[in-house]
């Protein structure tokens, strides 16, 4: 469904939210480790997330990341590595597609694709971080 790199980036976004109290930063190789991510595709999706604005990065020895500090919506994540393409776009790639000028499949998903732009909508961080934190939730095998 999310293109590997959104994957990841659903992964770090978690991962940090996860390990944000006390102020702590996480360097990239934490980071790539706990979602077992390569670390160089892991600094490029970090990247993205910092121009997108969902992160902070702060250099140095004491360096690393952490999420900014407000309320993240999943799909905020997936429009800042995706784009809207998942959301809005024709599941068949047409140009033109919509109710009046319908692909073949466009009934049939374009109920999944508004509920699945609902559920990242209304789905923060803080959400499920939580399963994380406790323990019963895991971001890796």
């Amino acid at each position: 469904m999310f293109s590997k790199a959104c994957e990841y980036a659903l992964k770090i976004m978690i991962y940090l939210r996860s390990v944000d109290g006390a102020g702590h930063l996480a360097g990239l190789k934490e980071i790539a480790g706990a979602i077992d991510s390569p670390t160089a595709y892991t600094a490029k999706i970090l990247q993205q997330l910092v121009r997108a604005n969902l992160l902070e990065s702060l250099r140095g020895p004491t360096g690393g990341f952490k999420t900014v500090d407000r309320s993240i919506t999943l799909l905020e994540i997936v429009l800042a590595i995706d784009g809207d393409r998942l959301i809005n776009k024709c599941v068949l790639g047409l140009q033109e597609c919509g109710g009046n000028h319908p692909c073949p499949v466009h009934d049939k998903f374009v109920a999944i694709r508004d509920h699945l732009k609902g559920v990242l909508t209304t789905t923060n961080l803080s959400d499920v971080q939580g399963g994380i934190i406790d323990g019963n939730r895991f971001l890796k095998l």
